[in-house]
C-alpha cells in the first residue's frame, strides 16, 4: 500500500473472504444508462481527463472503470504494450496489490460470523511461537491489531536484504518462490515499531499472519477460502490469486518499471512476470476493474459480511498527521475528499502495476483504476475528478469520455496515486 516513492512500491499481498451462506449473489447492473446519464455524456470527462493526465505524467497506460447502479463508463488512455502500441482495454487484468488485503480481511470477518474464531484471539493462538524475537511477542498481538495495523510488527519489504533481491536485483530473482512462514521470519530479525496498540505502521507481514491464520482454521490454501467465499460467489471470473504462477492471464497488457527511482531518463523494464509470492496474502491477487467495483460494492453493500462484521470492518484508526483525511478499518480504508464525500477502499502497488478501487459507503456507487506503472500518475487525482467532479486541488479539468450502458461498456482514459498513506513503511 503505499507511503514510500513509487519505484519502491512495496509488494502488496492478497487474499479475499466471505461467508458464503451470507454470501448473495453477484451485483445486477441494468443493461441501459440511466436518464440522468443520458442527459450527462460528459459527467465522467473530468475522470478521463486525470486519466490522460497520468500518461502525460510518464505511465504507458492508464485504465478506469466507474459504475453506480444504472450503468458503468469505461476510460482508458496510452498503451497497454509499449512494443505493439496496443491500448489498454476494460477487461485487461492486472496485479492489484495491496487491494487484496480487503479480500483477506472479508475472509477473516466471515470466519468470525462464523464463530470460528475471534478478533480477539492472539496470533500466539493460532500460529504458536511465529511471532517472536527481537521484542515481537504474538501473546500480546490479536488479529484485529494485524487488520487495522497497530500490531507495531515490523514490515519484512523493509529487510535491506529481501528488498535488495526482489527489488534491486529482480532480474536475477523474479522467479524466486517465497515461503510465508519465512517472510514472518524476515520481520522477526527486526525490532517491533512499538507495543501492540501504540501507533499505526503499515506492515505488509500483518496480511501475511492473516493468511496463515486463515489456512490453520479452515486447513485450507488461504487463496482457495477467496475463491470459495468471494470469488465464486459474487461471479469474479477475472480475479485470482495466482500463487507461484508468474505469467499473467489474458486479456491483459504489460506492467513497466523503473526499478530504482523515478529520475529523468532512468531505464523503463518490462516488469510483467514475476512469481507474487514474495507479496502473498499481502498483495498477490489479480484482478480488473469490473471484478473490483462488483467485489467492494458488494462488500459494502452488506452482500458479503453480516452487519455486525462490516461494522468491524468499518470501525477506523487514524493513520497520522501525513495523511489526516485517511483512517484505516480492518482491511479497508475511508478517505475524506476535497469536497467533503468519503470514499471506502483500498489502494495496491507491485512491480509494474498501481492501483486503486474505491466505493461509497453504501456501495452505491464505484471506482476502480489501474496503471501499468509504478512511477507515474496520480490515482487520487482520478478519484477526486470522479466523485467531486474536478481535479484535485491544483489540477485541471478534463475532456469527456465515453459512457457505456451496463458493466461491460467501453471508453478511453489513464492516470495514478501513491498506495496507501502510512507512517514509515509502506507497500502497495
Amino acid at each position: 500500500m503505499t507511503a514510500r516513492p513509487a519505484p519502491r512500491i512495496r509488494t502488496a499481498l492478497a487474499a479475499a473472504t466471505a461467508v458464503a451462506a451470507l454470501t448473495a449473489a453477484a451485483l445486477v447492473t441494468p443493461a441501459t444508462a440511466s436518464a440522468a446519464e443520458q442527459r450527462t455524456p460528459d459527467r465522467h470527462g473530468a475522470t478521463q481527463r486525470a486519466l490522460e493526465q497520468a500518461v502525460e505524467a510518464g505511465s504507458p497506460g492508464a485504465l478506469a472503470q466507474a459504475t453506480d447502479r444504472y450503468a458503468a463508463w469505461d476510460g482508458e488512455a496510452g498503451v497497454a504494450d509499449r512494443t505493439t502500441g496496443r491500448e489498454r482495454g476494460p477487461a485487461d487484468g492486472f496485479r492489484v496489490g495491496s487491494i487484496t488485503k480487503t479480500f483477506v480481511a472479508t475472509v477473516i470477518l466471515q470466519l468470525e460470523a462464523e464463530g470460528r474464531l475471534s478478533l480477539d484471539d492472539t496470533v500466539e493462538r493460532w500460529l504458536p511461537g511465529l511471532v517472536r524475537g527481537n521484542g515481537h511477542d504474538g501473546r500480546t498481538v490479536t488479529l484485529r491489531r494485524l487488520l487495522n495495523h497497530t500490531s507495531g510488527i515490523h514490515e519484512y519489504t523493509d529487510d535491506k536484504e529481501f528488498a535488495g533481491k526482489v527489488f534491486g536485483g529482480f532480474f536475477e530473482h523474479r522467479y524466486d518462490t517465497w515461503a510465508p512462514r519465512d517472510l514472518v521470519r524476515i520481520a522477526m530479525g527486526h525490532a517491533p515499531y512499538f507495543a501492540p496498540g501504540g501507533g499505526w505502521h503499515y506492515s505488509n507481514t500483518n496480511y501475511v499472519l492473516a493468511g496463515l491464520v486463515v489456512e490453520k482454521v479452515t486447513g485450507r490454501p488461504y487463496g482457495r477460502e477467496v475463491e470459495r467465499r468471494v470469488l465464486r460467489p459474487l461471479g469474479l471470473r477475472a480475479t485470482s490469486v495466482p500463487g507461484t504462477r508468474a505469467a499473467m492471464p489474458r486479456p491483459s497488457g504489460r506492467a513497466y518499471s523503473v526499478l530504482v527511482g523515478p529520475e529523468p531518463g532512468t531505464a523503463i523494464h518490462d516488469v510483467t512476470e514475476l512469481n507474487p509470492s514474495a507479496a502473498w496474502a499481502a498483495g498477490e491477487m489479480i484482478s480488473t476493474t469490473g471484478d473490483l467495483n462488483r467485489f467492494y460494492r458488494a462488500l459494502l453493500g452488506g452482500r458479503l459480511l453480516p452487519r455486525g462484521q462490516l461494522k468491524k470492518m468499518t470501525t477506523t484508526v487514524p493513520v497520522g498527521a501525513e495523511a489526516p483525511n485517511h483512517r484505516y478499518g480492518l482491511g479497508l480504508m475511508s478517505q475524506r475528499l476535497s469536497c467533503g464525500k468519503e470514499v471506502w477502499g483500498h489502494s495496491g502497488g507491485i512491480h509494474g502495476s498501481s492501483s486503486e478501487a474505491v466505493s461509497t459507503r453504501d456501495g452505491g456507487r464505484a471506482l476502480a483504476l489501474n496503471f501499468n506503472s509504478d512511477w507515474a500518475g496520480d490515482s487520487t487525482a482520478v478519484v477526486e475528478a470522479e466523485f467531486c467532479g474536478r481535479s484535485a486541488p491544483g489540477r485541471t479539468h478534463g475532456a469527456p469520455g465515453r459512457d457505456s450502458a451496463g458493466p461491460d461498456g467501453a471508453g478511453r482514459a489513464g492516470q495514478r496515486r501513491a498506495d496507501t498513506p502510512q507512517r514509515g513503511s509502506t507497500t502497495t
